[in-house]
């Protein structure tokens, strides 16, 4: 038998499958990557509990619980709590604060089954806040990069191909820019936090010190970073990554035409598909329009409808490369010029793909010998 656990550093680092019972409502609202939500209590019953627990006290709480959960019912949960931990026979279950509604369960199980399930010692909340502190720690004592640049310079291309590099738009499930949304939705807020600080307790235990990011802002989409992330992020070093606007434009066209367009069809069928996708674009456009001013947006919307029509009508996304740059040359390129100039005092270096590679590896291995 495996014993209750409150080692939540060997939990997340290990990938134990996490078998979480609380009602689905609480699940919806935050939850850990590799959790699988097979409730104690439904929403309704929670919540006809909790009246109960306000007027009557919590022995009767207790009492209407286990009538709500008795007879066909309970034999269903029971059966499917059994098969998860018969496919995952590393597991845990835990409940919020890991009291009763988790001991309950491990009581049932062993009664009814036979099965010892350990249990998560103070349950979901503990957890939480041990991964708040993870990225609290993680942000004062590793050396934090931050790679910048133009629009479409392959920063997310290059962070991937570093062992040390933590990808906030992966986590965040979006792209950064006005037009960075992906056909599924992003992640709660409080998802994203938390697979944040398991990716940087993973990269932490394998002995990185330097950690290194793509520059964004304070939202990622509808994902706000940490504060103590973001406030570190405002004053850590920037590394700045060069290249063409020809080939700024083409990896644009690649990813938020291409790649992007076959994401909404792959998930809505063809016809809906790309319908989705073309409003999604015009949207996007249309987001950045008192930036643009009404003129310049205008003429972009324009070249953007006719490169639409064109790709709906033959496929081909040439046409694309017109409002691509002309978005580049008048509206990205110039603001990020200007960011350029404000934080030229904390770029330490500034180079092509292979040199921004080279420089962030040297840096990497200095801080590790």
């Amino acid at each position: 038998m495996r014993d209750n656990s409150n080692d939540y550093q060997a939990i997340f680092l290990n990938d134990a499958p996490l078998l979480d019972v609380r009602a689905p409502i609480e699940f919806s609202k935050g939850a850990f990557p590799l959790a699988h939500n097979l409730p104690l209590l439904s929403d309704e019953e929670r919540h006809r509990i909790g009246i109960c627990y306000k007027r009557k006290g919590q022995q009767a709480a207790i009492e209407l619980g286990h009538e709500l959960v008795s007879g066909a019912v309970k034999v269903e949960r029971i059966a499917a709590w059994d098969a998860y931990l018969r496919d995952h026979p590393d597991g845990y279950l835990y409940c919020f604060r890991g009291g009763l509604r988790s001991q309950t369960v491990q009581q049932w199980l062993k009664t009814e089954t036979g099965r010892d399930a350990p249990r998560i010692l103070g349950g979901y909340k503990a957890m939480r806040n041990f991964l708040i502190d993870t990225t609290t720690t993680t942000v004062a004592r590793c050396d934090l990069v931050l790679v910048a640049g133009l629009t479409g310079s392959g920063k997310t291309e290059l962070l991937v191909q570093l062992d040390n590099a933590i990808d906030l738009e992966g986590h965040a499930h979006h792209r950064g820019s006005s037009f960075g949304k992906h056909a599924t939705p992003q992640p709660e807020q409080i998802n994203f936090e938390n697979a944040l600080a398991i990716d940087f307790l993973k990269k932490r235990a394998k002995g990185h010190q330097v950690l290194v990011l793509e520059d964004e802002g304070r939202m990622i989409g509808r994902c706000a970073l940490p504060i103590t992330l973001r406030q570190a992020m405002q004053q850590r070093p920037l590394v700045w990554l060069e290249d063409s606007l020809a080939q700024r434009t083409e990896r644009i066209l690649g990813d938020y035409v291409v790649d992007l367009c076959a994401e909404f069809t792959t998930l809505l069928g063809d016809e809906a598909g790309f319908t989705a996708f073309a409003e999604h674009l015009r949207l996007s456009l249309h987001n950045i329009v008192k930036r643009l001013g009404m003129a310049r947006y205008q003429q972009l919307a324009a070249i953007m409808d006719q490169a639409l029509a064109a790709q709906e009508r033959t496929g081909s996304v040439d046409a694309h490369r017109g409002w691509i740059e002309g978005l580049l040359g008048e509206y990205y390129d110039p603001m990020y010029a200007y960011q350029h100039k404000n934080r030229a005092d904390r770029i330490v270096f500034s180079g092509d793909r292979v040199a921004v590679m080279e420089y962030l590896q040297a840096r990497a291995q200095r801080q590790h010998s």
